[in-house]
């Protein structure tokens, strides 16, 4: 029999020695071993299962904390992604009393991708029933076409539109959000605001760009992001503004003119407070420019900013006014109006037969070309040009729209004895109604230039002198004048001192010489003049109406009795109080 080994020696041994019998001494010493390994494995269980838990009770307590942090932080919704590049953020723009001009609206983008297409035949026939200007054939040929993955339909559709697209029930075609510019106003302030379009595209975003006007030329400072949440607040009044233009449709209407414009500015600060050309346009949907004919006779050509024109008599009163502010004439001066004047082989005459002399003053209200020439003549060529550098009128005027960038008064690269005779009352020299308004500012405000300006600017600093103030106050009581006793007899308004100057000048032929039956007739001035407030420019393109048995085409005729009914609609809304023929006469002589 074969016995088993038995430990430890030790004990057996000694068991021996007592009587003890020693197998019962190795089962104890096997049980003892097997509840060591037995305590030793459950004590490594036990660390396993403390360590799995930590590490669950770590992990659900940073979930639960990051979901406590984002329980408590405010909310913000997620926008989709766009690229970095696109924007179409875009700051509002105001008048001066807070109305807006110009906003940003979200709508929507169409656009088809050819994966998720099922029928595009059928909807490319029920988009052209959205959309009647698309055609049918290259629409569907378009949207079934194996090669092509992407198609624009519509970069810019209405609610209603996308409601309908939608309705199609097509899962390839798409609406994309984006912003788009309103102008809430439609036509009013067109050739002010000018227009945008979309730069860089994507299909949830367009970057929005100024094409024209004050979108153009202030792009930069209403593409800020930064300022995106700060409106562009103007010097426009909307409500000046729209009757201003409906004032000047009806009298485009009335002397069927071939357009015109208007020009009503601060006379201290320069700030316009209406400016338009018409024909109008409507820059929530801005046409195409005209690529052959006549810019002119686009609706989209600002009249008041980017007409050159020979203005006629207007520019008489820089004439009077240099010579009275060189202390050559005083308004009692007696001048030679015998005409006409011949000058090699130019003749230079009146439209009507004057006196054989006449006051300075009565020059200016009769409006006689040869007593304006007389009184160029005393001044000199080159000191009439340097007056009317110093009052702007032979640069570019700046303004607050892309257009002026690109005008340039055109006057003779030889300023002769001769120029200087036509120009003192309007022909051989082209320039705006914006130069114009400038001038007339700085004739009637007491002397000091102004810079015309589309922003609000009411404490804009006084300008450089030009004329002295007993000058101006000599030229407001001339221009009342001519108000209430020559050429613009039609342009008084009952309480307000209505001052002016007429000018019809014949247009040019492109061929060279001038129309007998085409002028352009101008009317500017201020209000009230015993202390002016507000100059006007007022323009028509070949006005005509039949009055006494023959076609009247003057200022005084066509232009005059607009800008009365114009001052007559404006001056209250302007907080102008009406005064009394004692109070406006009173005020004449005090200043």
């Amino acid at each position: 029999m074969n016995r088993l080994p038995l430990r430890p020696l030790a004990r057996i041994l000694d068991a021996r020695a007592q009587g003890v019998n020693p197998l019962t001494i190795e089962k104890e010493n096997l049980r003892l071993r097997r509840e060591q390994q037995r305590d030793a494995g459950r004590r490594r269980a036990e660390w396993r299962l403390l360590f799995l838990a930590t590490a669950f009770f770590a992990g659900y307590a940073a979930i639960g904390a990051k979901m406590g942090m984002l329980a408590a932080s405010p909310v913000v919704e997620s926008e989709p992604y766009v690229g970095e590049s696109i924007s179409g953020e875009r700051a509002d723009v105001l008048d001066r009393n807070g109305n807006i001009l110009a906003t940003n609206l979200v709508t929507h983008s169409l656009y088809a991708e050819m994966r998720y297409m099922v029928d595009g035949r059928r909807a490319a026939h029920e988009l052209v029933q959205i959309f009647p200007d698309l055609d049918e054939e290259r629409l569907a040929a378009r949207l079934t076409d194996p090669n092509r993955r992407f198609d624009w339909i519509r970069a810019r559709v209405s609610p209603e539109q996308a409601q309908a697209a939608h309705d199609i029930g097509e899962p390839g075609l798409l609406l994309g959000p984006r912003d788009m510019r309103l102008y809430p106003n439609g036509t009013l302030a067109a050739h002010v605001l000018g227009g945008t379009t979309y730069g860089e595209q994507g299909v949830t975003a367009a970057e929005i760009q100024g094409v024209a006007g004050l979108e153009y030329a202030q792009n930069q400072r209403l593409s800020d992001a930064d300022l995106a949440d700060v409106p562009l607040s103007l010097s426009l009044d909307l409500g000046v503004q729209a009757a201003v233009e409906e004032v000047l449709a009806d009298g485009i209407a009335m002397y069927n003119a071939n357009g015109g414009s208007a020009i009503l500015m601060d006379a201290h600060t320069g700030e316009i407070v209406a400016m338009t050309s018409a024909p109008t346009f409507d820059p929530n949907d801005r046409p195409a420019p005209a690529l052959t004919g006549d810019p002119a006779d686009s609706p989209l050509f600002n009249r008041a900013v980017q007409g050159l024109y020979e203005l006629g008599s207007v520019m008489k009163v820089f004439t009077v006014a240099q010579a009275l502010d060189m202390h050559m004439v005083t308004p009692e001066t007696m001048i030679d109006t015998r005409g006409p004047i011949r000058f090699g082989r130019f003749r230079l005459s009146d439209m009507h037969s004057m006196p054989a002399s006449m006051s300075v003053t009565d020059v200016l209200v009769e409006s006689s070309n040869v007593g304006t020439a007389r009184i160029a003549q005393m001044i000199g060529a080159e000191q009439q040009q340097a007056f009317l550098r110093r009052l702007g009128l032979l640069d570019q005027m700046p303004l607050e729209v892309s257009e002026t960038s690109r005008v340039r008064p055109q006057y003779p690269a030889r300023w002769s004895e001769l120029s200087a005779m036509t120009i003192s009352y309007g022909h051989g020299m082209t320039m705006t109604p914006l130069h114009l308004a400038a001038g007339y500012a700085a004739m009637v405000n007491g002397g000091t230039l102004v810079q015309p300006t589309l922003l609000r600017r009411p404490d804009a600093p006084v300008g450089p002198r030009v004329i002295t103030e007993e000058t101006s106050r000599i030229i407001r009581t001339m221009l009342r004048d001519v108000v209430t006793e020559g050429t613009a007899s039609f342009g008084d308004v009952d309480g307000y001192a209505v001052g002016g100057k007429t000018g019809t000048a014949n247009k040019v032929r492109p061929e060279g010489g001038y129309y007998q039956d085409r002028t352009v007739a101008t009317f500017a001035g201020a209000f009230p003049m015993n202390d002016p407030r507000y100059v006007f420019v007022v323009t028509m393109d070949e006005p005509t109406i039949f009055v006494a048995g023959q076609n009247r085409r003057t200022a005084g005729w066509t232009v005059v009795p607009v800008v009365a009914q114009m001052i007559g609609r404006v001056a209250p809304m302007l907080g102008l109080r009406p005064q009394t023929p004692a109070e406006i006469e009173a005020g004449m002589q005090l200043r």
